[in-house]
């Protein structure tokens, strides 16, 4: 019944969620002191729920012409955690030669599903998870030429089940720091109050790095990021949003790297592992109201 209850109340609040978001929280002179013994930064960007199937107007199409061709850095790699068997994502021709194209040209693709909906795994019974993770895995090797090793449980949802599930096919959670709230569960398609939302979860993430809480790969720390390329409007401003994280780290005084987003797989492949969940009892930190809804009793 909790979960329930916690559900139904997430429905209600993600679609105002927008409505509610403060002001980035203020650089002290003991934080700004604390940064510059920090690396820079670079955005790990990361995409949920696609591929998207539609023969007009494909925004996952839209979203790999935005990452290779754009004024702030052409040329960006992204991890995208694909639906392999839903019928209006990765289950269909459409679907999977945008997977093809994901994967030539040098994105990672990563699990999401491989159930004809978008499931919570910790809904699955122990066989329904086990066929999933045998199916996605196979569906993306089939692509790749190697299993994936990153997963995205659907909705951040994880417990020690499914994390153990995971951990015996080689899987690695991977959460994220910033979201821009355009997930499409919930039937939000917009972003109203995206650059404040960003800029106000940045300056978290830079209270954590000031901190030392987050590692350094390749001398440059990861922040994950997180869109839908399903969602039209995510796909229609695409490249607006590449130079709102660049804005929001100027605003909140983070230092990013020459090169602001991943443009190599492989260094993309080791910074996302780097930033993976190790263990069920490691704390997390998920944007917004997912920590309240996955509190440390559903792990």
């Amino acid at each position: 019944m909790k979960n329930i209850v916690r559900a139904l109340v997430i429905a209600v609040l993600a679609i105002g969620v927008s409505g509610c978001i403060g002001p980035p929280i203020e650089l002290t002179p003991k934080t700004e002191q604390s940064l510059q013994s920090q690396p820079p930064i670079r955005f790990l960007l990361t995409f949920d729920d696609g591929p998207s199937a539609s023969s007009f107007w494909n925004p996952s199409l839209d979203v790999l012409d935005a990452l290779e061709h754009n004024p702030v850095q052409p040329g960006i790699k992204a991890v995208f955690f694909v639906q392999t068997r839903a019928l209006r994502a990765g289950n269909s021709d459409i679907g999977r030669s945008v997977m093809h194209r994901e994967h030539r040209e040098g994105h990672v693709l990563g699990f999401h599903t491989a159930t004809y909906w978008h499931t919570n795994h910790r809904f699955l019974s122990a066989d329904e998870l086990e066929q999933s993770l045998v199916r996605g895995s196979a569906d993306i090797a089939a692509i790749t030429g190697a299993a994936p090793t990153l997963v995205r449980p659907p909705f951040w949802s994880y417990n020690r089940r499914t994390f153990a599930a995971y951990q015996q096919h080689g899987l690695h959670v991977l959460l994220t720091d910033l979201s821009a709230n355009d997930g499409k569960v919930w039937g939000i398609t917009v972003s109203p109050r995206r650059r404040i939302n960003l800029t106000r979860q940045l300056s978290e993430v830079r209270e954590r790095i000031a901190a030392g809480q987050l590692p350094a790969v390749d001398g440059v720390i990861p922040v994950v990021v997180t869109f839908h390329d399903l969602n039209r409007y995510t796909a229609r401003h695409a490249r607006e949003y590449l130079q709102i994280l660049i804005d929001a780290a100027r605003a909140t005084g983070v230092k990013t790297d020459a090169k602001p987003f991943y443009d190599d797989r492989q260094a993309l492949e080791r910074a996302a592992l780097a930033r993976t969940v190790k263990d069920t009892a490691q704390p997390v930190h998920l944007p917004g109201l997912w920590d309240w809804l996955w509190d440390s009793d559903s792990h």
